[in-house]
């Protein structure tokens, strides 16, 4: 079977936390030792990211198997973060007897914005554009495509500088994944569409946005709620793309205040 690595903290009621596009688990580290202080946390390398082995083709029916078969934890809370969050809805979907909750960390089911003929936005997401151009930019300079995604999460805010340092160094701990795994975040990305699935979940669930979020919009909130009008949507108001790593002690305090209330 293919390795996926995971390393765990603390004790208490399990939390599973999915990294997002071309990072791996050393991106939680500090995170999730704050969180392990009252919760047994597991962070997963995604298959071809850090330590995992690599699994073609890099889609969500088999990474979701994978991960049921790979991950040793009772039934958790399992958080994903941006790519991570389609993992966690997709695993919810196929494997809902493994998770007590879901927290989407600026996550969206539908990760590109959807528009009429006429220009209006129907679903808000990211321009397809743009994440077209992370495709063809990874065949001609993979690490200048990775560090324009990174900026693009954390742009804008206050302590732009320190994030960046902190995204550059986690990413830099080991290679990045090979261009077929690259590419198929993206597709995952482009093409996956879990919007009906929020509406057959039944288990308590969580969105956290960052209100400057470059990459999934605010605004995505108020349509999760039409899917799902049982999910609790919490906006923290100077974030960007990565909450976690900006404002964990206040990501920290509504995770628990769900955690402790729901599971």
């Amino acid at each position: 079977m293919i390795k996926i690595h995971q390393k765990s903290y603390g004790s208490g009621k399990s939390i599973v936390l999915v990294h997002g596009w071309a990072m791996h688990t050393g991106i939680w580290r500090d995170f999730a030792k704050q969180l392990a202080k009252h919760y047994r946390v597991t962070c997963i390398d995604l298959p071809g990211h850090g330590q995992s082995e690599e699994l073609l083709p890099f889609n969500l029916e088999q990474i979701s198997e994978l991960l049921a078969n790979s991950v040793d934890t009772e039934p958790a809370c399992w958080l994903g973060w941006s790519l991570g969050a389609t993992v966690v809805l997709d695993f919810a979907r196929r494997f809902p007897e493994r998770c007590t909750a879901l927290i989407l960390m600026t996550g969206n089911p539908h990760f590109t914005q959807i528009s009429s003929s006429d220009g209006a936005v129907q679903w808000p997401g990211m321009k397809i554009e743009l994440l077209d151009s992370f495709a063809s930019s990874l065949q001609e300079n993979c690490q200048a495509t990775l560090l324009r995604f990174l900026s693009l999460q954390v742009n804008g805010l206050q302590d732009y500088k320190k994030l960046m340092k902190e995204l550059k160094t986690a990413v830099a701990e080991y290679s990045a994944p090979d261009e077929m795994t690259l590419q198929g975040g993206l597709e995952i990305l482009k093409n996956a569409d879990l919007r009906a699935v929020m509406g057959e979940l039944t288990m308590p669930m969580l969105s956290i946005l960052g209100a400057k979020d470059a990459l999934v919009p605010v605004a995505v909130g108020e349509y999760l709620q039409t899917l799902s009008p049982n999910m609790a949507v919490k906006v923290i108001d100077k974030a960007g793309h990565a909450p976690f790593l900006s404002h964990p002690n206040e990501v920290t305090v509504l995770m628990s205040d769900f955690i402790e209330h729901h599971v």
